[in-house]
C-alpha cells in the first residue's frame, strides 16, 4: 500500500516530548496497562465461551469487542514499550502506514460495533417477544461482519493518499504511534486534501454511530418509562448500563481528541495524552466495566471459580486416597 515519493525511509516516534526523562516510569505504567488489557479481555472471552448461560447475542457482541480491544492494543503498545525501554524510536515507512491503517480500521470498527450493540439492546428491551426471531445466528454474524468490514474502504483511501505524499524530511513523528495527522504534517507538499478527507471520515465515523446509539437509547428510555413496576425498570436498565458506560467512555475520549487537535494553543503532550485515552485506556476499561457492571458475567465468574475450586479439591482428595492405598 505504501509508496514513498521522497527520501524518508524510516520515521522516528517521539513518544511524549515533555516526558523524555521518565522513560522507565512510562514503561512501567504502559506495561501494567498492556497486561491488564490482555488479561481482562482474554478473561471475558473465556468466561463467555465456557459459560453456557452466556450464549446470547449480547455476549457474542461483547466477545467481538474484547477481540477487537486485544488487536487494538497490540497495534500500538508493543512498539511504545520498545521505545520506552530500549529507546527503539524508529519505525520503517511501510510499518508506519500499516500501523496507521490497522489502528484507524479498528477504531472505526469499535464505533460501529458499539452502535450494533446498542441496536441489540433496543431490540431486547423494546421487542422482547420478537428478539430471538430477529437476532438470529445469521443476523448477528452479518451485523458483526459489517462492523469489521465497513471501515476498510474509507480507511484504505485515507492511508493510501497519505502514503503517496512525498516525505523529504524531517521524519520525527510527534506522537506515540503513527497517527494520521502527525505523519501527514511531515509531508513536503500541501496536505489540504488529506486533512479534509481524514476529518470528514473521522466525523462520519463518530457522528453516524453516535446518532444510532442515541436513537436506540431514546427508544429504550421511552419503553422503560412505560414499565409500571420499579423492579422491571431496574432490570431493563441493568441489562444495558455497562454498554452505556462503555459507549460514553469511547465517544467522550474521541471527542476530546477531536477538540484538542482543533485548539491551537494546546500542548503536544496534551494532544498525545488525549489520544491515549481511547487508544490505550478504553480497551483496558471495557472488560473492567463489564466485569463490575454486568450481573450475568459476575455470576458466571463465581460459578466457574466454584466449579474449578471444587474440581481441585476432588483432585487433591483423590490423590490422597491413592497415596493411602499405596502406603497400605
Amino acid at each position: 500500500m505504501a509508496v514513498n515519493n521522497g527520501s524518508v525511509m524510516t520515521f522516528i516516534i517521539t513518544g511524549f516530548p515533555g516526558l523524555q526523562n521518565y522513560q522507565g516510569a512510562l514503561f512501567s505504567v504502559f506495561l501494567c496497562i498492556y497486561m491488564t488489557t490482555l488479561l481482562g479481555n482474554i478473561s471475558i472471552i473465556l468466561v463467555i465461551k465456557l459459560e453456557n448461560k452466556l450464549q446470547y447475542p449480547m455476549y457474542f457482541f461483547i466477545t467481538n469487542l474484547s477481540v477487537l480491544d486485544i488487536l487494538y492494543t497490540n497495534t500500538t503498545i508493543p512498539k511504545m514499550l520498545g521505545k520506552f525501554l530500549m529507546d527503539d524510536s524508529s519505525i520503517s515507512f511501510h510499518a508506519c502506514f500499516l500501523q496507521m491503517f490497522t489502528f484507524l480500521s479498528l477504531s472505526c470498527t469499535e464505533a460501529f460495533l458499539l452502535s450494533v450493540m446498542a441496536y441489540d439492546r433496543y431490540l431486547a428491551i423494546c421487542n422482547p417477544l420478537r428478539y430471538a426471531a430477529i437476532i438470529t445466528y445469521n443476523i448477528r454474524m452479518s451485523l458483526a461482519a459489517v462492523a469489521w468490514i465497513l471501515p476498510v474502504a474509507p480507511v484504505s483511501l485515507v492511508v493510501f493518499l497519505a502514503a503517496r505524499l512525498p516525505f523529504c524530511g524531517p521524519n520525527i513523528v510527534q506522537h506515540c504511534f503513527c497517527d494520521h495527522s502527525s505523519v501527514a504534517r511531515l509531508a513536503c507538499t500541501d496536505i489540504t486534501l488529506n486533512s479534509y478527507l481524514g476529518l470528514s471520515i473521522a466525523l462520519a465515523v463518530i457522528i453516524i454511530p453516535f446518532i444510532a446509539v442515541v436513537l436506540s437509547y431514546a427508544k429504550i428510555l421511552l419503553t422503560v418509562f412505560n414499565i409500571t413496576s420499579k423492579g422491571g425498570r431496574y432490570r431493563a436498565f441493568s441489562t444495558c448500563s455497562s454498554h452505556l458506560i462503555v459507549v460514553t467512555v469511547f465517544f467522550a475520549s474521541n471527542s476530546i481528541v477531536y477538540i484538542s487537535y482543533r485548539i491551537g494553543n494546546v500542548s503536544v503532550d496534551f494532544r498525545i495524552m488525549s489520544a491515549m485515552m481511547y487508544a490505550v485506556l478504553t480497551p483496558m476499561l471495557n472488560p473492567i466495566i463489564y466485569s463490575l457492571r454486568n450481573k450475568d458475567i459476575n455470576q458466571a465468574w463465581n460459578r466457574l471459580l466454584a466449579k474449578y475450586s471444587e474440581r481441585e479439591v476432588m483432585e487433591v482428595l483423590a490423590a490422597n486416597d491413592n497415596s493411602d492405598e499405596d502406603g497400605k
